[in-house]
């Protein structure tokens, strides 16, 4: 089973971090540029190394982060990318604003936050393995439902065996976190809320979690499936897509009362989906697909994206499309 973890792990190798990690690196913007389909492709980060999280405030403002620590920001729309430092160099699984200055990192066992767009990033909280029974956790997702109310989901695991999974939560802006019960002890990798109410989880074989109530409780959905899900998007209370391996696309229209199979043009691993309005979204994965559908996740045709490096992360605001993924790689579709 290709987890997130085992993915990572294995493609992760022991660099060292230039300039003392402490210094702004302007990255050069002069790397190669292959466009084909609309997409745009050229290494913005380290040469060798993944990108696993990309996330934009606005269509000028945007953050990409990935393997070793590194953290990435662009004011001008992706023309031009600095470094920002971090303290850790483990791989970072998520990153995500819940408004311009205010964002959050995932790296490991840690949570950090900013308050000022990045320029200064500090350590909130480090989860040691005693806190669950010496077993290590592993932090994926990031998601805010408001200001203070938050989510984290992962798992914990034992020489590499994943051993339970993991909702943490917190009510006051992410300075305190407790974990949450779940119905499931299988790896959870991302999730996604609809407002402040109604939120969704996906991860390892086919499992997606529902609340209805903010996260008070979390209750299973019907998948139909066992491959592994790797990320879930919500348009609204009841319109949502999940993605995973085997070329797995589901679409539910109720809430996830029910998920439907959508029959894709391949059978390549999946690993994110975003929808820009009610019919146009996105798909990315390994290898550099990029599936394109037109009329609300009924359909999907594949997309030329420039390159064969797998995308992890795919994002999309008002303007455009942005994906980022490995050997540095990060890709941007003006709509």
């Amino acid at each position: 089973m290709l987890t997130r973890r085992s993915r990572r792990r294995s493609m992760c190798t022991s660099l060292m971090l230039i300039g003392g990690g402490l210094m702004l690196l302007l990255l050069s913007t002069a790397a190669s540029l292959a466009i084909q389909g609309g997409w745009g492709a050229a290494r913005r980060g380290q040469a060798g190394r993944d990108l696993n999280a990309v996330y934009f405030a606005d269509s000028k403002r945007g953050w990409a982060a990935g393997d070793g620590g590194f953290i990435m920001h662009t004011e001008d729309g992706g023309k031009s990318w600095v470094r920002q430092p971090i303290d850790t160099t483990e791989g970072i699984n998520d990153v995500y604003f819940r408004d311009k200055e205010n964002g959050y990192v995932l790296a490991g066992s840690r949570i950090f936050s900013t308050e000022d767009g990045g320029l200064t990033w500090r350590e909130t909280i480090r989860f040691s393995p005693s806190t669950f029974s010496g077993a290590p956790p592993e932090l994926y997702s990031v998601r805010f439902a408001g200001k203070k109310k938050g989510w984290v989901v992962g798992s914990t695991s034992r020489r590499d065996i994943v051993v339970d999974s993991l909702v943490l939560f917190t009510d006051d802006s992410g300075v305190t976190w407790q974990r949450q019960l779940v119905p499931t002890r299988e790896e959870l990798i991302h999730l996604d809320f609809a407002g402040d109410r109604r939120g969704w989880i996906v991860g390892a074989g086919g499992v997606i979690l529902h609340t209805r109530d903010g996260g008070l409780s979390w209750t299973a959905q019907h998948s139909s499936t066992d491959a592994t899900l790797y990320h879930v998007d919500f348009r609204n209370d009841n319109d949502g897509w999940a993605v995973g391996q085997r070329g797995t696309v589901l679409r539910t229209t109720d809430g996830g009362e029910t998920w439907t199979a959508v029959s894709v043009p391949l059978r390549s691993t999946l690993l994110s989906v975003k929808f820009a309005n009610d019919g146009d979204g996105w798909i990315v994965g390994r290898g550099g697909v990029i599936l394109r559908s037109g009329d609300g996740g009924l359909t999907w045709v594949q997309q030329q994206s420039g390159t064969k490096q797998n995308l992890y992360a795919l994002f999309i605001e008002k303007k455009n499309c942005w994906a980022v993924g490995g050997d540095g790689m990060v890709l941007k579709y003006e709509r």
